[in-house]
């Protein structure tokens, strides 16, 4: 990720999270929600370091990665002071290693193996990886994660594990440029995740939603979103050169 920004860039990101904060808050206020409900994540995949830092001292405490590779290029380079990182592409039971104890948070455990593999090298290393579940909420064949139907017996399943620690779900809607329909989905994905919390399953957290991204992100958080992961409408177009 070798491409520098300019002085003038640098300004206009901080517009951008500053218009974002001012447009989450909005969008809380109108769903009767309290906008510190809401955490504001960084998708930083292609960003350079020094741009995400400079995004951190705009007041991003969130970021999330989609590449392990990636992830661990950029990891030592970042001031991670009072910020967190999250892991939300997906993840190969092979990569698990290379993940754990690097990440805060797991955002991508869409399926009982991956979480048995996330579990016992968690459990290997002395620790206990914090993960949201991922529920593909349209049952879209081009997108992980498990079917709604599915959810409540993972949950159960994943709950016995030691080395793990369950603390919402997440979803990735279809594309969709209809605000109505978009907040439909979104409230399906609410309901399920309403209900699993009303389970009170032994070892389950129901306190973070993932769901909503920079087309979609106000729809999401009027529909109870608790973190939304923005990368254009933070970085713009990915524009960024690989190294």
């Amino acid at each position: 990720m070798t491409e520098k920004l300019s002085n003038a860039d640098f300004a206009a990101l901080e517009g951008k999270i500053r218009d974002i904060f001012e447009r989450v808050e909005k969008a809380a206020i109108r769903a009767g929600r309290d906008p510190k409900e809401i955490s504001v994540l960084a998708a930083t995949k292609t960003v350079p370091s020094g741009v995400i830092n400079h995004a951190i001292a705009c007041g991003i405490r969130l970021i999330g990665e989609n590449r392990v590779q990636e992830l661990l290029q950029k990891r030592d380079k970042l001031n991670l002071d009072g910020v967190s990182v999250h892991f939300i592409g997906h993840l190969q039971t092979n990569k698990v290693k290379q993940v754990v104890g690097k990440v805060d948070l797991i955002q991508s455990v869409d399926s009982l193996r991956l979480a048995e593999a996330i579990a016992r090298q968690s459990q290997k290393t002395g620790l206990v990886s914090e993960v949201l579940v991922e529920v593909n909420i349209e049952k879209e064949l081009s997108k992980y994660g498990l079917l709604p139907e599915e959810v409540e017996r993972s949950l159960e399943e994943i709950a016995k594990l030691e080395g793990i620690k369950v603390r919402g779900l997440m979803t990735i809607p279809p594309i969709c440029d209809d605000s109505d329909k978009m907040r439909a989905v979104f409230n399906k994905m609410y309901k399920l995740f309403i209900d699993m919390r009303d389970k009170k399953i032994d070892n389950i957290s129901m306190d973070i939603l993932s769901m909503g991204m920079s087309a979609d992100y106000e729809e999401a958080i009027m529909e109870g979103s608790t973190l939304i992961r923005l990368g254009t409408a933070i970085f713009g177009a990915r524009k960024y050169k690989e190294d």
